[in-house]
């Protein structure tokens, strides 16, 4: 058992007024350590003398100090600020798959009921269910932002075209998924955690994706554009942002 596995199984039998303490106190020191104006995270606006390690493999300069979000959330953002009409005024309806804390808590504030938070296991959203079946008739939402779930759903392709149906024909998607080898990979048969963790990068991933994935969103019947940060931030932002290689690409689906 590796070390991140041995401390998440320690955590899981806490008491929870116990981790709410824990938590209190590691992010009250990572905030102290972190200190700085060199970063700023576009997203709570707070600065930092850098973003703090996460992951596996471990990524440096990933993790906001003060809201936990990372370098793909910064980026998307910031292209939403800048690149879409999501922030216009104009009323809209969005739903919001498998919502990030650190992007809900600002969305929710600006869009109240309009805003729907969905996930399959987690009990902090407004609904639970599969996104191979979207309990919404045709047509539904203005905006359908989805990060890093197709990895985790066997029938991914399914997922992607109950997101077309529910969209509004002026409507549009932000569908992104980790871009980690030259052509995706896939084999349904593989069930095992360890093995899944040694092929796909993660226990409960049943794939890798190359760029090829945009294939499969066309194949829904999106138009696809893939943007990088470069095409809306400057030099200095993207460094100041933390918008490093991890943030990936953005898709952007019509």
């Amino acid at each position: 058992m590796n070390r991140y596995v041995f401390f998440k199984s320690v955590r899981t039998y806490l008491p929870d007024n116990f981790k709410i303490l824990l938590k209190a106190v590691r992010d009250y020191g990572f905030r102290a350590l972190y200190q700085g104006i060199e970063r700023l995270c576009p997203i709570c606006m707070k600065s930092a003398r850098r973003f703090r390690p996460t992951g596996r493999p471990m990524r440096t300069d990933a993790k906001c100090v003060h809201c936990t979000a990372l370098e793909r959330h910064r980026m998307l953002w910031v292209f939403i600020q800048r690149s879409t009409n999501l922030l216009n005024g104009s009323p809209k309806k969005l739903l919001h798959i498998a919502p990030e804390p650190c992007l809900e808590s600002r969305l929710r504030n600006m869009f109240g009921m309009s805003y729907v938070t969905a996930d399959l296991s987690s009990n902090k959203v407004n609904l639970k269910f599969d996104i191979i079946q979207l309990p919404h008739p045709d047509n539904s939402f203005d905006v359908v932002l989805c990060s890093h779930v197709f990895e985790h759903i066997p029938n991914d392709r399914a997922a992607m075209r109950e997101i077309k149906r529910v969209l509004k024909p002026d409507g549009w998607a932000i569908l992104l998924v980790p871009i980690t080898v030259d052509h995706t990979i896939e084999d349904a048969s593989i069930t095992d955690p360890t093995e899944r963790l040694r092929l796909f990068g993660q226990e409960d991933h049943v794939r890798r994706y190359g760029p090829d994935y945009i294939d499969r969103l066309r194949d829904a019947g999106f138009h696809v554009r893939v943007i990088r940060s470069h095409d809306f931030a400057t030099n200095s932002e993207i460094v100041q942002f933390g918008l490093t290689r991890a943030s990936g690409e953005i898709y952007y689906c019509t």
